[in-house]
């Protein structure tokens, strides 16, 4: 259910197609990943959004991790409830969208 509303979500923003691997799930636009879906419980997602900067000023996000060389920061959020996705994180999902 979660899952499904993720991507729902993401969809408002523009289309986006889904690729399975082997320990987690890739959400792309026609250009680029925007997210990856790293864990799946039975009452939670965890989100990855690949950023080119660090965006410390949230209160959404439980991890911020630089990965040197790559010039990408991973940004971590988990989604416990639909109502987790708020306009906070709906503004970085276009981000990642759009970036």
């Amino acid at each position: 259910m979660l899952f499904d509303h993720f991507i729902a979500e993401l969809q408002k923003i523009g289309p986006v197609s889904i690729h399975p691997h082997k320990t987690m799930v890739s959400i792309a636009n026609a250009h680029k990943r925007v997210a990856y879906i790293t864990q799946a419980g039975k009452n939670f997602i965890h989100v990855v959004f690949p950023f080119k900067q660090r965006y410390n000023d949230n209160l959404c996000f439980q991890r911020i991790q630089e990965v040197p060389k790559r010039h990408t920061v991973y940004h971590h959020f988990r989604i416990l409830h639909k109502e987790d996705i708020n306009d906070e994180v709906r503004k970085f999902m276009r981000i990642a969208y759009d970036g």
